[in-house]
């Protein structure tokens, strides 16, 4: 049976951290709007920072939609599952904000992070809601392992900058995205 909890206890805390991947979902405010539900896992781009607040290091990728989501209403769901012998889903409902290497606020916000110039943005989560369910029908999985695709394909590119302008500046709903970089003539 489900519960819900005050907050990330030391308990919930060492689940989340236990958890090789965990997934982001969004939406817009428009009822014809797609929703947007994202897998992350890369090493050390999670951090719990106290009871009721968690981030992530925004890697840049092809898509953009969770930072859309975040600005137009600031609603997110993360959810972690557990894929071993104990079954455990858990949900942290809030309500995100997105801060930017052009922001003020980065130094502080990235500190928990590793360094790589990839990064998009941090994603500050304000949780107001931690409830769990079963788990039972998520299947087991073995060798979770981290795949090192993503910095390293990115780190590719000419410019990480310029792909962003491309790729990162509206959603697929036509939201305003990663809009921050300087565009180059």
């Amino acid at each position: 049976m489900g519960k819900v909890y005050g907050g990330l206890d030391a308990r919930l805390r060492e689940f989340v951290e236990a958890q090789r991947v965990f997934f982001v979902a969004t939406a817009p405010l428009a009822g014809d709007g797609h929703v947007n539900l994202s897998p992350k896992g890369v090493d050390g781009t999670l951090a719990i920072l106290d009871e009721h607040t968690v981030a992530y290091l925004d890697l840049t990728a092809s898509g953009a939609e969770t930072i859309a989501h975040l600005r137009e209403n600031g609603r997110i769901t993360l959810m972690f599952c557990s894929f071993d012998r104990t079954p455990k889903v858990l949900r942290l409902h809030g309500h995100g904000r997105v801060v930017t290497p052009y922001d003020d606020a980065w130094s502080e916000a990235s500190a928990p992070f590793p360094h790589t110039p990839v990064a998009r943005a941090v994603i500050v989560v304000d949780v107001s809601r931690v409830s769990d369910s079963c788990g039972y029908g998520v299947p087991l999985a073995g060798d979770i392992r981290e795949r090192d695709l993503l910095i390293a394909s990115m780190e590719r590119k000419p410019s990480v900058i310029d792909y962003r302008v491309e790729k990162n500046r509206v959603s697929i709903d036509g939201l305003p995205a990663f809009d921050h970089d300087p565009v180059t003539p």
